[in-house]
């Protein structure tokens, strides 16, 4: 599971990054910075659905750590 994110995470991170080179890059004149982007939220959509379906499902559990009562 620990992977499965690892990577999820990284190809977030590096559509981000290839929006940004694009952004600079093109100056607008193209739809790949918009297309990168694109891809960036609907990952970053997936993997949030799929770490809620993974502990509705048990493959995943709380860390534990408590909250500070106020």
């Amino acid at each position: 599971m620990h992977i499965v994110v690892i990577i999820a995470f990284a190809l977030i991170l590096g559509s981000l990054f290839s929006g940004l080179y694009f952004v600079m890059k093109d100056k607008g004149k193209s739809n790949r910075a918009v297309n990168a982007l694109s891809f960036r939220i609907g990952f970053s959509i997936l993997l949030f659905l799929f770490i809620l379906l993974s502990y509705r499902m048990g493959w995943i559990h709380p860390t534990g750590i408590p909250l500070s009562p106020r």
